[in-house]
């Protein structure tokens, strides 16, 4: 898990033709990993805290959610003795699913309308008595 970022920023960079942006020891994990994503060599890139700390709320959600539907069909999957590739195959087309990451997508709406709004309190409590 510890060097997972650093593989996918070390991708990124690859795909749109940037150099690669090695990780910082004083930044924390989701700092750095924006870090390595968006800075480029010849310029400071100053870390938004706002993204950091909404990306780390994002991954405690993840990391608490153990059981969706791809991981579900995963594991049923794998029970069957099926070899791991089907397994993962399963998985990956469990999140085709209209339903998959919709609670996701919905915290992501309700950001962008917070934002666009100034983050007025009154906007917040309407918000999420949909």
């Amino acid at each position: 898990m510890a060097k997972l970022p650093t593989i996918a920023a070390f991708a990124y960079k690859s795909s749109i033709g940037q150099p690669r942006i090695y990780p910082r020891n004083d930044l924390d994990y989701c700092a750095n990993f924006m870090h390595m994503m968006f800075a480029v060599p010849a310029e400071q890139y100053k870390i938004p805290q706002e993204i950091v700390d909404a990306l780390n709320l994002l991954l405690i959600l993840h990391a608490d959610h153990e059981q969706n539907c791809s991981t579900s069909t995963v594991r049923l999957v794998g029970s069957s003795a099926a070899n791991l590739y089907a397994s993962i195959s399963g998985g990956v087309c469990a999140l085709w699913g209209p339903l998959h990451g919709g609670a996701n997508q919905a915290v992501m709406e309700m950001l962008r309308e917070i934002h666009k709004d100034g983050g007025d309190r009154k906007k917040i409590c309407e918000l999420g008595e949909r």
